[in-house]
């Protein structure tokens, strides 16, 4: 039997379930203990191999704090535009990659605690200058 391919809307959706468990810092095994599911589901809930119902979705919606448009959020651009290039569908898979790794979601929860919007806007700038983003200067520190 031909494994197919997951449809971009599950794999969407389920980055933004994992996105959001992890940015709360729910384990997949509690997200799935309070879903009466096993860890191993909610990971294909995750990858997309498997879709969430509308019930189970409505649930983990709730469970998680948000509503359920939240998993929607950004699905029309990248996902179902036929006027977005494939560099353009790249990047944004790229970022999404980034936002879903341990490491985006430490720095994404840290930097939201930034109170101050001339601090975040300095963090900004420096990131994009060690990056060499930069276009004041393209001198190495």
């Amino acid at each position: 039997m031909a494994r197919r391919n997951p449809n971009p809307i599950d794999v969407h959706v389920g980055n933004r379930v994992r996105m959001r468990r992890m940015l709360i810092g729910m384990s997949q095994e509690k997200l799935g203990e309070r879903l009466g599911l096993t860890f191993q589901q909610v990971q294909k809930y995750e990858k997309g191999s498997n879709r969430v119902s509308a019930s189970r979705l409505y649930q983990m919606a709730q469970i998680l704090g948000v509503s359920v448009q939240f998993f929607f959020e950004d699905v029309a651009a990248p996902a179902m535009s036929e006027h977005v290039d494939a560099h353009e569908a790249g990047e944004t898979n790229t970022i999404m990659d980034f936002l879903n790794s341990s490491e985006g979601v430490q720095l994404n929860r840290a930097f939201s605690e930034i109170g101050n919007a001339t601090v975040r806007r300095r963090v900004i700038d420096l990131v994009k200058s060690i990056a060499g983003q930069d276009n004041e200067s393209s001198e190495p520190m």
